[in-house]
């Protein structure tokens, strides 16, 4: 069964039930169908269990092929440079990254669905460029295709937890079944004390599902929960720490820091909370695209890193995203709830959009700035 999230923990979710057609698991599949919208609801993140569905040396291997990749000398790393394709895909070098306003204290390596008649004039048109580490491509295009099945499985369960018809799972289906996938391998080493930044600031995804697998560091990935109430709780922790100082000589700040409670940025309140790796689980978050199809039922959730460990971390996450055609507007499965419920209190009344003029409006802005900001 699936493991409940609390204040401060990130639920845990087993796909296994949806891997089979065995009728015996059916009660099983409402039951994932029903943890995965909790927690769409509640977190907009959560761990998914795949260990049913792929072996975990898989990505470990991914991780280790990444990590020989950015050992390599910084001129062999930037003969894959962003510049020589569309400014999308390709390697970007320490620092190159920005988010809001600051750079990023990590170099990437990016990849987007191939494309036919490609066109390195055209944002996010271009080809990849793979690096010559032996076996990458290979073991990192056999990873895109396990995901992009993984995509359309999170898909269905979703589906069938926002409580659409087959009919209705089909159209949307439709939506996703060529997805424009991204796929990132991001180093992190640790993050100087006196940078002015973030491993990677906090941002939102703006697509549809990120399946993340990271190695083993701890508190590098932080989560913003929507807490009600989390000002008072973080005065009382603060005052907490000052009787605690005087009485034994400090607490530092980074100690309040794995509280899991530094000051949020934004107006909402909540805490910022560690997601750290599980064996045999990625970290799943919704994007901005699951906003727009629920009209605002699910709300795309802040993260960023904040890598302080001695060891150079390695992440791949993998964004599976709508088709670059699709269009994507509010669900009628969401448009019936809130019809029948008079409270219904999520209603952001999303415009529909054409998700690949979404994209490139979104890279074209990254663009300006001189960088992504992605996990």
């Amino acid at each position: 069964m699936p493991s409940t999230g609390t204040l401060d923990r990130l639920p845990i979710i087993d796909i296994a039930p949806f891997l089979n057609s065995d009728p015996d698991d059916s009660d099983k599949r409402v039951a994932t169908a029903a943890a995965i919208h909790r927690a769409c609801l509640e977190y907009g993140f959560f761990y998914l269990n795949i260990e049913a569905y792929v072996s975990s040396s898989v990505p470990e291997e991914l991780t280790q092929l990444g990590r020989q990749f950015f050992s390599l000398p910084q001129e062999e790393k930037d003969k894959l440079s962003l510049k020589n394709q569309d400014f999308a895909r390709g390697y970007a070098r320490l620092k190159e990254n920005v988010t809001n306003g600051k750079a990023d204290n990590h170099e990437g390596l990016d990849f987007y669905k191939p494309v036919d008649n490609p066109d390195k004039t055209k944002p996010v048109w271009g080809e990849n460029q793979w690096p010559s580490v032996p076996g990458f491509r290979e073991k990192y295009e056999q990873w895109v295709e396990k995901m992009k099945a993984l995509g359309l499985i999170v898909m269905e369960a979703m589906s069938i937890g926002l409580g659409m018809t087959r009919e209705e799972w089909q159209d949307l289906r439709g939506q996703v079944n060529d997805s424009f996938w991204v796929m990132r391998v991001i180093g992190y080493p640790p993050l100087p004390n006196d940078h002015d930044g973030f491993s990677c600031g906090a941002h939102k995804d703006y697509g549809c599902l990120t399946f993340l697998y990271a190695d083993p560091s701890p508190s590098a990935l932080q989560v913003f929960l929507r807490r009600p109430g989390a000002a008072i709780r973080r005065t009382v922790l603060q005052r907490l720490k000052s009787h605690l100082a005087a009485a034994f000589g400090g607490l530092g700040a980074t100690d309040t820091g794995k509280l899991g409670l530094p000051a949020e940025e934004g107006k909402e309140e909540g805490i910022w909370i560690n997601a750290d790796p599980i064996p045999g689980c990625i970290v799943c978050n919704i994007g901005e695209m699951w906003e727009v199809w629920t009209n605002g039922l699910y709300r795309s959730t802040l993260h960023r890193v904040v890598h302080r460990g001695s060891n150079y971390r390695v992440s791949v996450p993998f964004f599976f995203e709508p088709n670059f055609d699709a269009i994507v507007k509010p669900l009628d499965a969401v448009l019936r709830m809130e019809k029948g419920d008079p409270g219904f209190t999520c209603k952001l009344q999303k415009a529909p959009v054409v998700y690949g003029d979404f994209l490139v409006g979104k890279v074209g802005n990254n663009f300006t700035v001189g960088g992504k900001g992605k996990y």
